[in-house]
């Protein structure tokens, strides 16, 4: 049997002639449909996977580390004075490759507000931060107050969303930040420093930005301790993700030699990029498992048709088909049922995909009115109805941008027409099994 013939019989098999009918070709339709429906929450999953560890590794390199970061040795001379730390930050800036450095001091705290206390990271930075870096001017949003006062007053604090709402603050709300010191005779001593909220910001971000309460850079040096203090260069180049930093790394630690040492992005957030690619790695296997269940349709239906073929299977193999183009040619259908779900399916994903953030919103909508219905009737007060948040800001972006990948989209259509074909193997070496002697005497 040629193969051409083997492509007829496949298209015989997936279009019957017109008016006979045939309930395998309903099984036919349905694996199609199952296989479609399957491959839109994987492209779904895939590509809202992919654009939210983006979005929250951007946000970690630009804001939290720098695509390298200067740790400095809190014992040397040269984190004594804010001075002395702007000529460190200098020294760096003159490094083939670095585009931009800014000298940090962190501090861990307690900050305390009229009626509640949270522990806090306070970042003390340079003013011009906020407008000179681009993670900051792209990713922090304003939501109350201004950065004008921050750049004028000593005493002022630039607070994240949540830890302003634990707080009850709002711009020119006063707060106090409760640090430790040693005194004169080695024992550890509370200093409380009062500060004004000049802006309260958000990253899009909650659990990276939660904690964190920014000060100006010269100020942490009039009331933070150096023993408690963490003194750090933050390092921009231009590309974070480019091979090219492991050189700028060694030229940063040659010329910092003594003074502290250089950390690559990666390495100092590697057990939250490993979170990351773990999460990642299981949704896909669940949403494969989907496709491989969707998959096994075809071979249901396979089964019914070459059961409801079988008189043409005989006859074809009378007059000389061999079982080799019998069994081909049903490999070719249910790779084609495997085909046009991926064909029907992807536009369905993809579309999904770039309307995640409305989808959301539509389904939070969805599930509160219903929430808050259930709530009433049950005799509670419409007040008290916490509402619920599918995309809680506690962990996952407030808005995704969304980016698709062709080559996952490859690797998609490429998976399913794998699992159609070995969904296929067994039904089509079956039919090139039958007998057309046993099949036309019991016909």
């Amino acid at each position: 049997m040629k193969l051409r013939a083997s492509f007829l019989f496949a298209k015989r098999l997936i279009f019957p002639l017109a008016g006979k009918k045939s309930s395998a070709r309903k099984s036919v339709l349905g694996a199609i449909i199952c296989i479609a429906i399957s491959v839109v929450p994987l492209v779904a999953v895939l590509a809202v996977s992919d654009s939210m560890i983006d979005g929250m590794t951007d946000r970690i390199i630009g804001l939290s580390t720098g695509a390298l970061q200067a740790r400095l040795y809190r014992s040397a001379k040269f984190v004594s004075s804010v001075e002395a730390l702007y000529e460190v930050a200098d020294e760096i800036r003159s490094v083939d490759g670095v585009v931009n450095v800014f000298p940090e001091v962190g501090i861990d705290a307690l900050a305390a507000g009229c009626s509640y206390r949270t522990g806090v990271r306070v970042r003390a930075v340079e003013p011009a931060v906020f407008l000179e870096n681009e993670a900051f001017s792209r990713y922090f949003t304003i939501c109350a107050g201004s950065l004008d006062g921050f750049a004028r007053g000593k005493r002022c604090a630039v607070v994240g969303e949540k830890t302003a709402e634990t707080l009850s603050l709002k711009p020119g709300s006063t707060f106090r930040l409760i640090t430790t010191k040693s005194g004169a005779n080695g024992m550890i001593v509370p200093k409380m420093t009062v500060f004004t909220v000049s802006a309260v910001v958000s990253s899009g971000y909650q659990e990276l930005d939660a904690l964190w309460v920014f000060v100006p850079v010269d100020t942490a040096f009039s009331f933070a301790s150096k023993d408690n203090a963490s003194f750090a260069v933050m390092i921009e180049t231009e590309n974070p993700f480019s091979k090219d930093i492991y050189r700028i790394r060694r030229l940063v630690n040659d010329r910092i030699r003594g003074k502290g040492v250089a950390y690559i992005w990666s390495e100092l957030n590697a057990s939250q990029f490993e979170n990351f690619s773990s999460t990642k790695i299981l949704l896909v296997f669940v949403m494969m498992l989907i496709v491989l269940v969707a998959a096994v349709n075809i071979s249901s239906a396979l089964v019914m048709l070459v059961m409801e073929r079988r008189r043409e299977i005989a006859i074809l193999k009378s007059t000389g088909a061999s079982s080799g183009g019998i069994a081909l040619s049903f490999i070719i259908t249910g790779c084609f049922c495997g085909a046009a779900g991926c064909l029907a399916g992807l536009p369905c994903g993809i579309a999904c995909a770039l309307n995640i953030n409305g989808i959301v919103a539509l389904i939070e909508k969805a599930v509160n009115a219903i929430g808050r219905l259930i709530f009433i009737l049950r005799g509670n007060p419409a007040e008290q109805f916490l509402a619920v948040k599918i995309m809680d800001p506690a962990y996952y972006l407030t808005e995704i941008s969304v980016k698709i990948s062709y080559g996952e989209i490859s690797f998609i259509v490429l998976t399913v027409l794998v699992l159609s074909f070995i969904v296929s193997v067994i039904p089509a070496v079956k039919a090139g099994r039958e007998k057309p002697l046993d099949i036309l005497r019991k016909g």
